[in-house]
């Protein structure tokens, strides 16, 4: 009989062993479940056991009724927005994903409605900030910056699909698809994804993989779109043929794909990490910039940069020497270098000084 861990009654007897990630089990075939056991398979993001149609004294088992809560995944609705903030709400995403993801680590399929439930109302809330969704590296810290990466880059290439005039449907499946590239990370080792210091050429070796599994873990998922599983496998791929995992160049990426490696680089460099301090948006965008005509896609860089860097005269800025002034002229062909008079009345090119960059608006 397959039941839930919420059903399951001590003195039900394990017909099946339990595997989680590794090839060694977790509870083994046979085994008379008590409380210590049920408790491992909520820990463990079990969502159903086999059991044996009677109890080890004989009687029969009758599968337990009960409201209890499993410690799992639970899908994120619609009703769930008008009670929080944006920022609430995509916290509590976060920490939804972080259970998601290490169920996967044991082996767990991919869900997709509890995705779809999870990530789409948040979507649906991007206009809630509007431009300050380029602040979403703000939320982040660096135990959890993995699961927030994930979110991140989510919401950050769902609104830059719908910046560059997809319809509805493909910037969901564009957010869905930036959710889901790093699913595959559950299929490597622990230790290199948290490592504190540079990767070593084995492990970047292996890291370089996580493409390749994550859309495997979609391939047989027909609820999934086509175009998510390729967007997944190609969000390293580089224009000029540099990237992984198949080294395509040009026109053999797909647009979903090249919208979600700015965004993923973007919320990368501008988030605190454990082995690498965060810059200023202002200085990764001048970084997108030059890898524009090389490496990404000039057009979706363009509209990211004309987004991000949407300042008006007046706007307060801080320089990155911490002195602090206001925009009084912008040269739209280098938005990120306007001309600013500083509080003590001196005027600066920033287009004159390479060493100064905007640090952040106040």
């Amino acid at each position: 009989m397959r039941v839930t861990p919420t059903q399951i009654v001590p003195g039900c007897v394990l017909l099946r062993e339990v595997r989680g990630k590794t090839n060694r089990p977790i509870i083994p075939q046979n085994t008379v479940l008590d409380e210590k056991h049920i408790k491992i398979l909520h820990k463990f993001l079990i969502k159903q056991v086999d059991v044996s149609e009677r109890l080890k004294d004989g009687t029969p088992f009758k599968p337990k009724t009960t409201d209890e809560k499993v410690e799992s995944p639970s899908p994120t609705s619609n009703h769930l927005a008008p009670q929080l903030s944006f920022k609430e709400h995509y916290l509590h995403v976060v920490a939804e994903y972080k259970k998601l993801y290490h169920s996967w680590c044991n082996s767990i399929p991919i869900d997709s409605l509890a995705v779809r439930n999870l990530i789409l109302p948040l979507i649906d809330r991007m206009d809630d900030i509007g431009s300050e969704i380029y602040t979403l590296h703000q939320y982040a810290n660096k135990k959890d910056y993995f699961f927030h990466h994930s979110v991140s880059v989510s919401i950050l290439s769902a609104y830059l699909g719908k910046k560059m005039g997809y319809q509805k449907g493909e910037w969901y499946q564009i957010g869905m698809a930036g959710l889901l590239c790093d699913a595959g990370m559950a299929k490597l080792d622990t230790y290199s994804i948290h490592k504190e210091g540079e990767l070593t050429k084995e492990e970047i070796k292996e890291m370089r993989k996580h493409p390749t599994y994550s859309y495997r873990m979609l391939e047989q998922i027909s609820t999934f779109p086509y175009t998510v599983k390729l967007a997944v496998l190609q969000h390293h791929e580089r224009i000029d043929g540099s990237g992984y995992p198949l080294g395509l160049s040009q026109d053999k990426i797909h647009g979903f794909a090249r919208i979600i490696a700015v965004c993923d680089i973007y919320h990368a460099m501008t988030s605190e990490r454990i082995y690498r301090k965060k810059q200023s948006p202002f200085k990764v965008i001048e970084a997108l910039q030059q890898d524009q005509f090389s490496k990404l896609d000039h057009r979706v860089v363009q509209v990211f940069v004309d987004a991000i860097a949407n300042f008006s005269i007046g706007t307060r800025i801080v320089l990155s020497n911490e002195q602090v002034g206001e925009i009084v002229f912008i040269d739209q062909k280098q938005p990120t270098r306007p001309i600013i008079r500083l509080d003590n009345g001196e005027i600066i090119t920033l287009s004159n000084h390479h060493n100064l960059h905007i640090k952040e608006i106040v």
